[in-house]
């Protein structure tokens, strides 16, 4: 198994907001300034990998029948570490994730991760799929981020790129209603990319 094909896998062909559209509450939720975006594709990938290294390497010891909670103990510690130092190091970023923090535990790509890849391969494919996956969210999440500060508020990274009195922003990027819409035609143009790529 090759190490680069199991990262490109991950962050592209297996893509969890693009192409598996799992993981897609926190990515309406938190993208509406880059930021934000920033901090959660961090945090999940932090996650991603600590929690597939840690489940490849116990999973000869995890029985069968009770994996899924010992996976989600071993995601929740991963979680609990971020969220402290976040809010140790970090504050004005933990307020702003906010309960989608603590949420990162039921993100359906880290336990699928967890489950898909983790527990059945060794420990280092399982941390390369992690990051690739993690990447992969992260840069779903930046797209998502970017258009909506830019577009909403005329700013990126918090920094006023347009003056407000020139330009107001398109209220509707700033919406959830306009995540949702927005994310329909970025998963869309992605999947064209893919399609075109792939043949």
């Amino acid at each position: 198994m090759k190490l680069s094909k199991v990262f490109t896998n991950a962050m592209f062909k297996n893509n969890p907001i693009f192409i598996q559209l799992i993981g897609l509450c926190s990515t309406l939720a938190i993208t509406n300034n880059l930021t934000n975006s920033i901090a959660m594709g961090i945090a999940v990938t932090f996650v991603l990998i600590m929690s597939n290294a840690v489940v490849s390497i116990l999973r000869k010891v995890i029985p069968d029948k009770i994996r899924i909670p010992c996976f989600i103990v071993v995601i929740a510690s991963f979680v609990t570490l971020v969220q402290m130092i976040l809010q140790a190091y970090v504050p004005p970023i933990y307020r702003a994730l906010g309960i989608f923090l603590p949420l990162i535990v039921v993100n359906c790509c880290i336990l699928g991760e967890a489950e898909g890849f983790a527990y059945k391969n060794k420990v280092i494919p399982s941390i390369i799929d992690g990051l690739g996956t993690g990447v992969g969210y992260t840069m779903a999440v930046c797209i998502m981020g970017l258009i909506r500060e830019f577009f909403g508020y005329g700013s990126l990274l918090n920094i006023q790129l347009i003056p407000e009195n020139l330009y107001p922003g398109i209220g509707i990027f700033g919406a959830p209603a306009g995540a949702f819409i927005l994310l329909g035609f970025v998963i869309a143009g992605f999947r064209s990319v893919m399609s075109r790529r792939a043949s």
